[in-house]
């Protein structure tokens, strides 16, 4: 909840505890499993879509840390920037908690509006998460933030385009 209500404070607990990985991941899945029964309810493969959803979430969280860590910490570092993936990677997946809302998006005629608000609300929890774990400013924060979503969208298409050459469809 703290994190939900932009407390930096929080964002500065979880850079600096080693043990809050954990807690993380699953703010992670809870996100995705909401995700999930929201865009799958009433589909033929619900439980098929939440286990594909909560991998993708997992796997899309510790790669945009690793993206996010390079980026925030070789290309637009600040003066005060040392951080480790661990802090990066725990105050974005804590930045994830306002997915938990897309559950409410299983109401009909919500969805839309439900993913935009929390799309919204989770860039800008990211932004807060990227300012605590790098010591960075606000502006370099959404810097980082952009670059390292393009940078992601990149490596996704390549890895993409790899496994549909190697695994033909």
């Amino acid at each position: 909840m703290r994190a939900s209500r932009l407390e930096a404070a929080v964002y500065e607990e979880v850079e600096a505890d080693s043990t809050a990985t954990t807690q993380a991941a699953t703010i992670v899945v809870i996100g995705a499993v909401a995700a999930g029964l929201a865009a799958g309810l009433g589909t033929a493969d619900l439980i098929g879509g939440l286990v594909q959803g909560i991998i993708s979430g997992l796997l899309g969280w510790a790669v945009y840390a690793y993206v996010a860590f390079f980026v925030g910490t070789k290309l637009l570092a600040g003066p005060e920037t040392h951080a480790d993936w661990g802090q990066v990677a725990r105050t974005l997946g804590f930045a994830n908690a306002p997915r938990a809302l897309l559950v409410l998006g299983i109401i009909p005629g919500l969805f839309a509006i439900v993913s935009l608000v929390v799309g919204i609300w989770v860039l800008v929890t990211t932004v807060f998460a990227l300012r605590a774990a790098l010591d960075v400013s606000t502006g370099r924060a959404v810097a980082v933030a952009i670059v390292s979503f393009i940078a992601l969208i990149i490596v996704l298409a390549v890895v993409g385009g790899v496994i549909g050459a190697v695994i033909p469809g």
